[in-house]
């Protein structure tokens, strides 16, 4: 009677598990190849696969393994493209799936070859699939999922055949399973062993026995006495005792019982040399308190351990470096038992490479308009073609041979590269984007139609080979190369320039070639001016410049006389013909810098300053306030006391005067309590200084990333009153003037702010007028900063008021968030201030807003900005708001946090 009261109490027990988990949820069961739905014996759903996977061919399998027969759908990967991956969806959830996938080959093509291939998981190479070893080939794995998908690819190994797969597994595992004792493993996955039903000699137990679908081997294959429960007369209620793994019932019923007072082991061969985890179960199922030491490999792991009635433990070890395991209990009282073993390989997980740097070159592929094959990341498993890797940082990239055109502003994210190659890619006009790459060591840019060195190759802080050979650059080499410390290469040869080289690249360690252009040396007297001979004939001298390298004499006092003779005649050519260009060059520039003064001055609006009244205000450019890609900025007192800023402009950066001329224009007919004010300019000897208004307190970088003391000062309130502030001057440029203008460089160091904190806009070095009332676009050279961009502008050219709204909310985010737009600290997914921030504020998930907010803020106010800052960086333009509705959101969201305050002060 007891013994039927214990079958009846069991198989209620086991019912409830059979119901509670028949539902699937979370399963995904592809069949390789497949064309139709079916459930098969265990009630199991599959589906095809042709979904999950755009590469590969498909065909059927028949063969009889022992006195079954099969018939089998295949996918087979022909062409060998360097790796052929599924996209696998594990959106139900978010901790830890088992991966399960079968490999069948049974020459299915006649040849008789099986192949061998690898496979990886995310970022990593999980396993090496040989199937002239062992076919069928199942491989298991237990995942973390931190994304919604997960990358399941079969690589090819050259001249080992073609990669083939029968089915694909994966099912969610209890939360917080497989962790315990991995603390000293971070951010690693498990690749099955074994996985043992200790006791059971009848045959695998799986779904639904087991609800998360693992696999429990028979324990047939090992010697010593076992026994079961079956013997047992009531129904156990297990205490589990934090048991994350939630074994079956089935499993914890049987065990393996070591009849006497000895000691049990297991001895199990391991595939590899490796890093180890395992895991034992007990389950209080004899009617004693078995206690007995547990040894790994003759190492006491773990002694005295006690298993009692009722309850349900696990012991969890790792081992270092091991190709062979003995587990065995010795018996200190009873009997040793163990009710199943599971054990895994411990395998790294690479880390991923930013979110920023695959965003660019996402957006780099796009441009270049052609299929690179790039997917996944770039630099795990296996490395994108084009790009090379130190760890999951992207250091090198060469596009060399692709018709670019021109240079993306995307490249200008990749702030870690060293190796920048773009030759023979039809880049034409200055050099640009490359400002960022402050790391970058070797860039060639060789072959192309380029003409001019741009104004960005002194931010190169680290280049050491720089090749411009065979290009059309003209003029001369810039001395801004001067400043670049490392070069020990420049080469120039086949260009169109000319003139005499900064006497700053004459450094022995410096490599200069420079033949092939019209002429170029450290000396006025090496040259004749070719610029102004109309004797096409004349051939420009070819020469490669060593610096620093002595030059032999010449023994013929004759040659040296007349060379000197020589030198002196064409020096006073030359300099009659300079004075003469330059007498006529000065009257012209003379007659345009009078007529665009008397412009100005008939504006009324700036005044008018002369070069030596800008030293005296600034006390000869003493106190420098900043400097940026433009000019140097100083600070300023003028004789009525007013403090001013100003801007000089580098040389390289100088604007054509009418150009200037027409900026001044711009800027002097602006004029709004948010917008930056400008006071007046000067034009003459050969300076283009603009004069500002002087804010006291600085920028809104300088409060957000300055000093903490300035950062506390930054309430929630006050940071959206600059928001409001900085969108109402914004407002004002799009919709308030005519014609209407895009900033094109809105960024946390153009608001600036004055004494009372109201802030305003400046900086309209980059801006454009939309001159037509209609036009909804300028098409225009990418410009702008680095994680301010609009990724539809760089990857189109066309400027809209909506690039504007995309930089300002990332400044937004930099407000909520209080962090920058890129960084290198954090994981990889938090490099892109954009990326990581929107899926927590879309959420509502406010636990990313800067620490010193909190508690501070009013939840619905927080979320108002949070929604409009995040519409505001959607990557397509046409679903972001206007500024106006941005203007309206935060007015709204800065109301709400008012009365929160006010409500809190009563």
């Amino acid at each position: 009677m007891d013994l039927l009261c214990f079958w009846v109490g069991f198989f209620l027990f086991l019912g409830f598990w059979v119901v509670a988990f028949s539902d699937q949820d979370g399963f995904l069961s592809l069949t390789c190849g497949g064309t139709t739905n079916y459930t098969d014996s265990s009630n199991i759903s599959w589906i095809p696969d042709n979904e999950f996977i755009a590469t590969g061919k498909t065909t059927t399998i028949s063969y009889i393994e022992g006195t079954s027969s099969f018939s089998v759908p295949v996918r087979f990967f022909p062409i060998l493209q360097s790796h052929n991956c599924y996209r696998l969806p594990v959106s139900n959830v978010s901790f830890l799936v088992l991966v399960r996938a079968q490999f069948v080959y049974k020459d299915y093509d006649g040849l008789g070859k099986p192949p061998s291939f690898s496979v990886s998981l995310g970022t990593a190479i999980v396993s090496t699939i040989d199937l002239r070893k062992t076919d069928p080939w199942i491989e298991e794995f237990l995942w973390p999922v931190d994304k919604d998908t997960v990358s399941f690819c079969l690589h090819n190994i050259p001249d080992s055949g073609v990669p083939v797969i029968t089915s694909i597994e994966v099912r969610p595992l209890p939360q917080g399973a497989y962790t315990s004792g991995m603390e000293d493993f971070p951010h690693k996955s498990l690749r099955k062993s074994y996985r043992i039903d200790c006791g059971n000699t009848n045959g695998s137990l799986r779904y639904p026995l087991d609800p998360y679908d693992r696999i429990w081997d028979a324990d047939q294959s090992f010697a010593p006495f076992h026994v079961s429960t079956g013997f047992k007369t009531q129904l156990i209620t297990f205490n589990f005792l934090g048991l994350k793994e939630s074994l079956p019932a089935d499993i914890l019923q049987t065990a393996r019982v070591l009849a006497r007072r000895d000691a049990l082991t297991y001895n199990l061969s391991l595939d590899t040399l490796a890093d180890y985890y395992i895991v034992l179960y007990f389950a209080g199922i004899l009617p004693v308190f078995p206690s007995f030491d547990i040894l790994i490999n003759g190492d006491v792991a773990q002694s005295d351990y006690t298993v009692r009635s009722s309850e349900v433990s696990a012991l969890y070890f790792t081992q270092r470096g091991i190709n062979s395991l003995n587990i065995t209990l010795k018996s200190i009282s009873f009997y040793p038992q163990i009710n199943a073993i599971e054990v895994y390989e411990i395998l790294d997980i690479p880390e991923e490479a930013s979110s920023t740097t695959v965003s660019a070159l996402q957006v780099i592929q796009q441009s270049i308009g052609l299929d690179l094959g790039w997917q996944g990341d770039p630099c795990s498993p296996t490395k994108w073609d084009q790009v090379e890797c130190e760890g999951n940082i992207v250091t090198s990239l060469k596009l060399s041979d692709i018709n670019l055109r021109s240079i993306s502003p995307a490249i200008g994210d990749l702030l870690d590269l060293k190796t920048l190659d773009l030759h023979n890619t039809s880049l034409t006009g200055e050099l640009q984007n490359l400002g960022s790459l402050t790391r970058l060591e070797k860039l060639n840019l060789s072959f192309n139609q380029l003409t001019s060195f741009g104004t960005e190759l002194d931010s190169l802080v680290s280049l050491q080979i720089l090749d411009l050979q065979n290009n059309t650059l003209q003029g001369m080499v810039p001395d801004s190369l001067g400043e670049l410390e490392d070069l020990h290469l420049l080469n120039v040869e086949n260009n169109k320039l000319q003139g005499v080289l900064p006497q700053s690249l004459n450094t022995e360690s410096l490599e200069i070639r420079a033949s092939g252009n019209l002429c170029l040396s450290f000396s006025t007297m090496t040259c004749n001016d070719f610029s102004g001979s109309d004797n096409s004939s004349i051939e420009a001298p070819q020469v490669t410049i060593f610096p620093g390298k002595k030059h032999t004499r010449h023994s013929n006092i004759a040659v040296i006389l007349g060379a000197i003779g020589g030198a002196l005649l064409a020096l006073l050519i030359l300099a009659t013909i300079s004075v003469m260009l330059y007498v006529k060059k000065r009257r012209t520039d003379v007659t345009s810098m009078e007529r665009a003064m008397l412009d100005m001055r008939n504006w009324n609006s700036a005044k008018v300053f002369s070069h030596k009244e800008i030293k005296a205000a600034t006390n000869n450019f003493k106190q420098l306030l900043g400097r940026g890609s433009f000019g140097s900025v100083y600070l300023g007192k003028l004789p009525n006391g007013r403090m001013v800023a100003v801007k000089v402009r580098f040389d390289k950066s100088q604007l054509g005067a009418d150009s200037f001329v027409n900026e001044v224009h711009l800027l002097s007919r602006i004029r709004h309590q948010n917008l930056v004010c400008l006071e007046g300019f000067c034009h003459e000897s050969k300076q283009q200084i603009l004069v500002y208004e002087y804010l006291h307190c600085g920028s809104l970088a300088d409060h957000l990333y300055g000093p903490k003391s300035k950062k506390v000062s930054l309430s929630w309130v006050r940071r959206l009153k600059i928001a409001v502030d900085a969108a109402k001057g914004l407002d004002y440029l799009h919709n308030g003037n005519e014609p209407r203008i895009i900033h094109r460089d809105i960024k946390c160091s153009n608001i600036l702010l004055d004494k009372q904190m109201n802030a305003k806009v400046c900086d309209f070095g980059l801006s454009k007028q939309v001159t037509q009332a209609d036009a909804t676009h300028v098409t225009t050279v990418v410009k702008g900063t680095a994680g301010y961009l609009d990724p539809e502008y760089y990857s189109t050219q066309q400027l809209t008021e909506k690039s504007d709204v995309y930089s300002f909310g990332v400044v937004l985010l930099e407000l909520i968030c209080g962090r920058e737009p890129l960084s290198h600290s954090g994981t990889p997914d938090s490099f892109n201030l954009v990326l990581w921030a929107k899926p927590y504020l879309q959420a509502g998930a406010y636990e990313i807003v800067d620490e010193s907010l909190e508690g501070t803020f009013d939840v619905e106010s927080m979320r108002k900005a949070a929604l409009v800052a995040v519409r505001s960086v959607e990557r397509d333009a046409s679903k972001r708001p206007t500024i106006a509705e941005v203007l309206s959101e935060l007015k709204e969201a800065y109301i709400i946090q008012l009365s929160y305050l006010q409500s809190r002060d009563i």
